[in-house]
């Protein structure tokens, strides 16, 4: 494991490859950042947008995909008052379980500031279901809810006929899954390729006893199928020079957004702006530190450290200290919301930790191994 010259992105990042300089991919494409001509970019984004095909009878001219956070809302914010655009708003709901009363006040908040908004809800037995199986195969349960929240958006696009959809950060180079990136750096038609959506799609699902009918709402079109229907997802990130999760989350507040009031030491969350919609992702967020050995706090502290914000050295501390946070709380309501004990849990956990990185206890949590900021 070695880090970032830079910032504290390691390379243990999925799908990541440092230059021979030592840099991460975000801060190699954050210095070429630095000699953008952005009124160009945004003159490209408008030359995109115009030549982007209508549909007859077409009533939206895109679809954002939105769960009411910081990053939707100034997304649908931007491409409405800046773009002059009318977006149609694509959301997954979780069940009433998982959604928080935050994540709801921030979706009508959308609605109350004049947006259309298409709003979906999986079979909750399935969801519950295959929460369960994707913990217990993969320590990750988001493993197939993302599937379903990453397949609305195009799938909404097909079923409407509205061709352009417009995604927020570019992921190959704002966090470095290099598999993402497309023909251009606004090209997000091989999102499918994330690291999210990769492995197996819904073989593993159906392998748990999944019925095919079962599994519509987390199927993600085909390539075959974009190219039917004229999709084009397209990178709003690559255009906007100040993208950033403190930055998105300052914009959006200003425009209604309720952030999260509860401690860093429960949520790892820096400026209590992230998955504002449900708590789970906490969990997940401590499980791939544990994996990866990074977790929420490092994503923070990496953009603060490129946009000059943060010393290397105060980031190395928030990370030391707070990298694995999550409220016993949230582990609590997420075990008795998929059938398992407490304990159960952390067996799952300790059994899925990277030993290389972490010294694994047989009670209590992993022990780092590693320096943050040196490695191993």
């Amino acid at each position: 494991m070695r880090y970032c010259l830079r910032c504290l992105q390691p390379d243990t990042r999925p799908n990541t490859r440092f230059t021979e300089a030592g840099l991460c991919p975000a801060c190699d494409y954050f210095d070429r950042l630095q000699h953008v001509d952005w009124q160009e970019r945004f003159d490209i984004l408008e030359d995109v947008i115009a030549k982007a095909p209508r549909r007859p009878g077409q009533t939206h001219d895109c679809i954002i995909g939105v769960s009411g956070g910081k990053d939707s809302t100034r997304q649908a914010l931007f491409v409405r008052d800046r773009l002059k655009l009318r977006p149609l708003l694509a959301c997954l709901t979780y069940p009433p379980e998982q959604v928080t009363g935050r994540g709801v006040a921030n979706l009508s908040n959308l609605a109350e500031l004049g947006f259309d908004i298409v709003v979906s809800a999986p079979a909750p037995g399935v969801w519950r279901r295959m929460m369960r199986e994707a913990f217990l195969r993969f320590t990750n349960w988001a493993k197939s809810t993302e599937l379903a929240l990453f397949a609305s958006v195009p799938q909404l696009a097909i079923r409407t006929g509205i061709p352009l959809i417009l995604w927020g950060e570019n992921p190959g180079l704002q966090l470095g899954d290099l598999k993402t990136l497309g023909r251009t750096g606004y090209d997000g038609n091989n999102l499918r390729y994330m690291n999210t959506l990769s492995g197996g799609a819904l073989d593993w699902m159906l392998e748990a006893g999944a019925k095919p009918q079962e599994l519509l709402a987390y199927r993600y079109p085909a390539p075959e199928e974009f190219d039917a229907h004229g999709l084009q997802i397209v990178y709003l990130g690559w255009f906007l020079g100040d993208w950033s999760l403190v930055n998105n989350g300052m914009y959006s507040a200003v425009s209604g957004l309720s952030i999260r009031t509860d401690t860093v030491e429960n949520t790892g969350d820096l400026a209590g702006v992230t998955s504002l919609d449900e708590d789970w992702v906490t969990l997940n967020q401590m499980i791939k530190y544990y994996k990866f050995g990074f977790g929420r706090v490092t994503d923070y502290v990496n953009e603060e450290i490129r946009l000059g914000r943060m010393s290397r050295e105060r980031a190395i501390a928030l990370v030391e200290r707070y990298d694995d946070s999550c409220s016993p709380d949230y582990i609590a309501s997420f075990c008795a919301y998929i059938g398992i004990s407490v304990e159960a849990f952390w067996e799952q956990v300790r059994a899925s930790t990277n030993r290389a990185l972490f010294e694994v206890p047989a009670t209590g949590r992993p022990i780092r191994r590693f320096r943050v900021g040196v490695g191993l």
